[in-house]
């Protein structure tokens, strides 16, 4: 079906069509953050392989990517961008013909913005979609939500990070919030109360074994399938997420290889089986700040050297099966994974934990018990087609 263009003033929104239109379309992120000195680019190469045909989003899910654009001095440029989606796994959970925004970016003119979200809702409608959530883009697990509070710092690694323009703006287009999440910051030279040590000795007395991950050879594979099905069963009911195939798992775990401190993820296992673990990661993004979204041979540089200059980190997921809780395993992987962040020639001053859904009490209050402020705030909005 062919997608006319609209007009809004001096900006035309259109569909994504060539690959001249999708290097418009990985650019407007640097026009909207040019002043920005928080903002990190996200390399262009991990933004571009979901519009690849043989993108795995693609074997269970349809998209249609737009941009705004208008004539610059230099010719055509483009100010605004945004995805419709449709994960068809998240509509065989849900129950409901629910499609997705996501990858949005603008300048701040809220009437681009509109036209955005308006051509991203008509293609949804004519999918046959009856609500839209966002921003999500394509799946939770690629990124998500909009910062609404604690613009003063950069995003930490896989992380989201906007202009304080964009909530406002969704609001005004008549979206509402259907969900809030936090992070939580934490000073690694504030001592654990001792309920965290004491919880993993009775974890290693109920007979759980703790060790770090493996990074390296088969070792390393089996401990992606281990997590891959660990974490499969633990959140399958999350909000708005849907499961993932091994074979993506696999893809997002080998990205991540080389990346990965041990000292800083422990796994806990029960009879050789794993039952939990704290994925830990360095806050790369201090060092891709300075690459420009590229890993070229300069890039690779500059990352290599300001890697030195990492002194915090994110921890992503605090997981332990249910059965397991009683046995005190998430007291004993966050005494680990703590411990391990202040050994003797670790750069770590502090760690950010998140994201947390609003109303996931448990995981907020063990993370409070700890010490956790919360420091930032997310949100998830949806509006009926």
């Amino acid at each position: 079906m062919t997608i006319a263009p609209i007009e809004i003033g001096s900006v035309t929104i259109r569909p994504v069509l060539s690959p001249g239109d999708l290097e418009m379309f990985l650019d407007v992120s640097k026009r909207v953050y040019a002043n920005d000195p928080n903002w990190v680019q996200p390399l262009r190469s991990s933004i571009a392989k979901h519009f690849k045909p043989d993108a795995p989003f693609l074997q269970y899910g349809k998209l249609q990517a737009f941009i705004a654009t208008r004539m610059g001095k230099n010719g055509t440029e483009a100010v605004g961008r945004v995805v419709a989606s449709v994960n068809q796994r998240l509509i065989d959970k849900e129950g409901q013909q629910v499609g997705l925004f996501g990858f949005f970016e603008c300048i701040e003119d809220f009437s681009v913005a509109e036209g955005l979200f308006n051509a991203a809702c008509d293609w949804l409608r004519r999918q046959g979609m009856t609500v839209v959530r966002g921003p999500i883009d394509l799946s939770t697990h690629i990124n998500c939500l909009f910062l609404v509070d604690g613009f003063d710092s950069g995003p930490m690694i896989m992380m989201p990070y906007n202009p304080p323009y964009y909530p406002q703006f969704v609001e005004r287009a008549g979206w509402q919030k259907a969900k809030d999440a936090y992070s939580y910051v934490i000073h690694l030279e504030q001592e654990l109360p001792p309920e965290y040590k004491k919880g993993y000795d009775i974890a290693i007395k109920s007979g759980i074994t703790f060790r770090p991950i493996h990074t390296k050879g088969e070792e390393f594979q089996k401990d992606v399938e281990s997590l891959y099905h660990l974490f499969t069963k633990a959140f399958s009911d999350n909000y708005s997420s849907t499961p993932r195939s091994l074979e993506e798992f696999v893809e997002e775990a080998q990205d991540l290889q080389q990346l990965v401190d041990p000292d800083v993820f422990p796994v806990a296992e029960y009879n050789g089986e794993m039952v939990g673990f704290w994925m830990g990661l360095p806050d790369y993004n201090i060092a891709l700040k300075h690459v420009n979204g590229k890993l070229n041979w300069l890039g690779i540089l500059k990352f290599l050297w300001y890697r030195r200059q990492i002194d915090q980190g994110r921890v992503l997921v605090i997981c332990s099966l249910p059965e397991y809780r009683r046995k005190l395993v998430p007291l004993g992987l966050i005494y680990l994974g703590m411990l391990g962040g202040i050994k003797k020639g670790k750069p770590y001053k502090r760690a950010e934990l998140g994201f947390v859904y609003e109303d996931n009490m448990p995981s907020r209050k063990l993370v409070e018990s700890a010490g956790g402020k919360i420091c930032k705030t997310y949100r998830i909005y949806e509006k009926p087609l």
